[in-house]
């Protein structure tokens, strides 16, 4: 009787997921190049080394029975794995990642970010990107719970987290502002917390998996949550709400007067912005993610980066 080791080989499970797609085994034999009695032969041998059976025959279609599916189930994980091993095995010969991924806060100018995507391609690098929009805490929680490498706009401290490198983006002013039908756009200035409380905020919501944060909202307040910056600006446009936006992304509006900006009793809001990468496990940067750090070095680009949101 065969061992499981030597059935659940890399090719026996890409065969069982074919025939689990294609819903037949004359089918799947058709797509592997195989005659149809190798196939089903090769099935009854994974069958006898786990002394269950795989597929119900009863049925017109190859269906999966339930011990089956779990097999299909563990059997994805595992290739899945052979992949990311061989992933890594070249990442180390090359130098390279063969994937890196950034969490770009929603603060940050799409258009710089897209600017710095070109310029990493014109490499040809083999590392695939990924991006991920982050708000808040989230930004950083991509990066320490390892769904991202690098996070670009963290506005929160991660100096508690083990091997956690960060550098400065820059300073970003936040300002209260309304559309000019709003009706705060008419009060007196500067406007109390107490006027602000009568009026419904616009506000992003956290992207964080747990707690989370909330920018500028009082206790109280009927708040609109969005899930981007560019659905607040925009709720706040048709007049929804009110509430703080980087006064880079809303410069444009106001000079066109869709937007007016509002004093408020409360201090204006400087917030200091970082980039952030490593975390727990990290042990060096790999050439994709040393090429995004390099340009981050340049004062014009972190500058481009907080304040380039209307490059056409």
């Amino acid at each position: 009787m065969h061992h499981p080791y030597d059935v659940l080989t890399p090719d026996s499970l890409a065969m069982l997921q074919v025939i689990s797609e294609t819903g037949s085994f004359a089918a799947a034999a058709r797509q592997l190049g195989l005659v149809p009695s190798a196939l089903t032969y090769r099935v009854r041998q994974i069958e006898d080394a786990l002394d269950v059976l795989l597929f119900d025959r009863t049925a017109r279609q190859a269906r999966p029975t339930e011990a089956g599916a779990e097999l299909l189930r563990e059997g994805a994980r595992l290739l899945r794995e052979i992949d990311a091993v061989a992933n890594r095995v070249r990442r180390v010969a090359t130098g390279w990642e063969p994937q890196l991924t950034i969490a770009v806060d929603g603060v940050v100018s799409p258009h710089t970010m897209l600017e710095l995507v070109e310029a990493f391609y014109a490499m040809a690098p083999p590392t695939h990107l990924k991006l991920r929009d982050g708000i808040l805490t989230g930004t950083l929680e991509a990066l320490t719970s390892g769904h991202a490498d690098l996070a670009i706009g963290v506005s929160v401290e991660g100096s508690n987290v083990a091997g956690l490198q960060q550098g400065l983006l820059g300073e970003l002013l936040f300002i209260y502002v309304v559309a000019p039908h709003h009706p705060l756009a008419s009060v007196p200035e500067p406007l109390t917390d107490a006027t602000l409380l009568q009026h419904r905020a616009v506000a992003v919501a956290d992207s964080a998996q747990r707690g989370g944060a909330t920018m500028g909202l009082l206790g109280g307040q009927d708040v609109l949550t969005v899930d981007t910056m560019q659905a607040k600006v925009q709720a706040q446009l048709r007049g929804l709400g009110g509430g703080f936006l980087p006064e880079p992304m809303v410069r444009p509006y106001l000079e066109a007067g869709h937007l007016v900006a509002r004093r408020v009793a409360r201090p204006e809001r400087n917030m200091r912005l970082h980039y952030a990468w490593g975390g727990p496990g990290f042990t060096a940067a790999g050439r994709a993610l040393q090429w995004w750090l390099n340009q981050l070095q340049s004062p014009a680009t972190r500058r481009a980066l907080l304040e380039n949101h209307h490059h056409f």
